[in-house]
């Protein structure tokens, strides 16, 4: 071995791979070449989606639609709680009037939410 061979590597001494190196090479490359082209096509389609003039003004949107279902989902737990503290105080049936009412504000607001976005509408 202080000659500089590889040893049982390489009994040809010719200088080429085995055949097991070679072909694991050649599949290495091809899948470097589809991993590269499926990146490109990602990359592609990426920026196809983002230079849209409409990309900050959908994202503002949603932002929008987002806010929007929020707050009617508190109006109605706020509107029922109100109300239920207002019944509580005329009629003297505290805290039963609030946590009733309370929950059927909740149920109120998460039914607008649903209607608003769309949900268990029949096409």
């Amino acid at each position: 071995m202080t000659d500089g061979t590889r040893g049982d590597d390489d009994k040809s001494g010719s200088g080429k791979p085995p055949p097991d190196e070679a072909a694991l090479s050649a599949r290495l490359g091809s899948l470097n070449q589809r991993l590269s082209k499926i990146q490109d096509d990602r990359k592609f389609q990426t920026d196809q989606s983002e230079t849209g003039s409409g990309n900050a003004q959908s994202r503002a949107s949603a932002m929008a639609v987002g806010l929007r279902l929020s707050s009617e989902l508190v109006a109605g737990v706020v509107v029922g709680t109100i109300l239920g503290w207002g019944f509580d105080r005329l009629l003297s049936t505290s805290p039963w009037g609030l946590i009733v009412l309370m929950l059927l504000g909740f149920v109120a607001g998460v039914i607008n939410v649903m209607r608003s976005a769309g949900v268990g509408r029949t096409p």
